[in-house]
């Protein structure tokens, strides 16, 4: 079930988030590649987790997709070590490079040429890889015009009777992507401002008080 009206809504809800928390710089890397292993790394953990284990990576000059192929899974697993679940996250990164590998040459940039309508289902066949990190994957890293949805993106619209609870990812995600322009910028800053407002807000136990959206849409 999704909420009448839901075009207007959703731009009122990025114009409230933007207005009250700003530009967000959102997501994190220096290259493509940083920000591809980043959204594998970023399964079920935090980001200062992740971040700790790509600085590893870095360290030992190994943020590169030839280098991290070579590299024994066993042995990749050890210098992810600080992202958690590192045995599971080593053989989906592996499964990704890969991917990389024999289809566009170890290039992020060849891969980026592709058309999203071909990359989106031919990431969702990786092992591993489910719509979120495919879709963070191609939104952050090729700079395609998909949206991300995450958990916070369901709790905050379900929270504000925006959809119902049997809201599946791909509906949601078309919700977004059917009234909204399809403008990577706008889809990028849309969704930092929803991990923003779930980080702080929209928890497990929310702190409407102080909210940007509290009170929200009105009755």
């Amino acid at each position: 079930m999704v909420a009448t009206g839901a075009g207007a809504l959703l731009e009122e809800l990025y114009n409230k988030a933007w207005q009250a928390l700003g530009p967000q710089g959102w997501w994190p890397g220096e290259t493509p590649f940083e920000v591809a292993v980043g959204a594998i790394l970023t399964q079920n953990t935090n980001w200062g987790n992740v971040a700790k284990a790509i600085a590893v990576l870095k360290h030992q000059d190994l943020l590169d997709p030839r280098a991290l192929l070579d590299l024994a899974e066993a042995e990749l697993a050890q210098f992810i070590r600080p992202a958690g679940y590192y045995n599971v996250k080593a053989r989906r990164l592996k499964n990704f490079l890969g991917f990389l590998a024999s289809r566009y040459g170890n290039s992020l940039e060849r891969m980026a040429e592709d058309e999203v309508e071909r990359l989106r289902p031919a990431l969702l066949g990786v092992k591993g890889i489910g719509p979120e990190t495919a879709d963070s994957i191609l939104l952050y890293a090729l700079h395609k015009p998909t949206f991300v949805v995450d958990a916070y993106t369901f709790r905050i619209l379900s929270r504000h009777h925006l959809i119902g609870e049997a809201c599946s990812y791909e509906e949601l995600r078309g919700l977004f992507m059917e009234h909204l322009p399809s403008e990577v910028p706008l889809y990028q800053e849309y969704h930092a401002l929803l991990v923003s407002l779930g980080k702080e807000w929209c928890r497990p136990r929310p702190r409407c008080d102080t909210c940007p959206l509290n009170g929200w849409p009105e009755a």
